[in-house]
């Protein structure tokens, strides 16, 4: 039997048998384990070096610096003198107030005070403590409340006020 110039011959030795051929197994090593091969490479050489340069002595400050806490608790004295409403105006306050960042009614400007000092303490207070506008609130920071209340009368008298000081409060248990 003759097979004619149309009948297509059957070639095995291109795998199509279903099994694996060479060229299957190549292609699978080249196109999934090589580029593996190159990711660990790379962050191997990426951390050998520093591994080799702080040696196995700097290894554990290292390690321990890396998983350090992010918080932190501080002690304050509780004792210390309360600090006055210039202090206060001086260290918090003036960044503000001196220039009229962000419409924050600047010192001594008795225009831009009148209407907050009508308000009355209570209302000056509460602003400075729990924020107003651009500002920020004021409680819980570096300075008491007191403190706060003794900045809020400086600033408030230094623009005409008759703000009296505020009563200093009882010493915690």
């Amino acid at each position: 039997m003759s097979h004619s110039s149309n009948t297509p011959v059957h070639d095995e030795s291109h795998g199509a048998s279903g099994g694996f051929s060479r060229q299957s197994v190549q292609t699978a090593l080249f196109s999934f384990i090589l580029p593996v091969l190159v990711i660990v490479g790379l962050v191997y050489s990426s951390i050998a070096p520093q591994t080799i340069a702080n040696g196995s002595a700097n290894l554990e400050p290292a390690v321990a610096a890396r998983i350090q806490k992010v918080g932190r608790v501080e002690f304050r004295v509780a004792n210390r003198e309360a600090r006055t409403g210039e202090q206060v105006f001086a260290g918090q306050c003036g960044n503000c107030h001196k220039a009229g960042v962000a419409g924050a009614p600047k010192f001594g400007d008795t225009a831009a005070w009148a209407p907050r000092i009508t308000t009355g303490f209570a209302a000056l207070l509460n602003s400075a403590l729990k924020g107003k506008n651009a500002m920020g609130a004021q409680s819980g920071g570096e300075y008491s409340d007191f403190e706060i209340a003794r900045a809020v009368v400086y600033m408030a008298n230094a623009a005409g006020g008759k703000l009296a000081e505020p009563a200093k409060p009882d010493a915690p248990m």
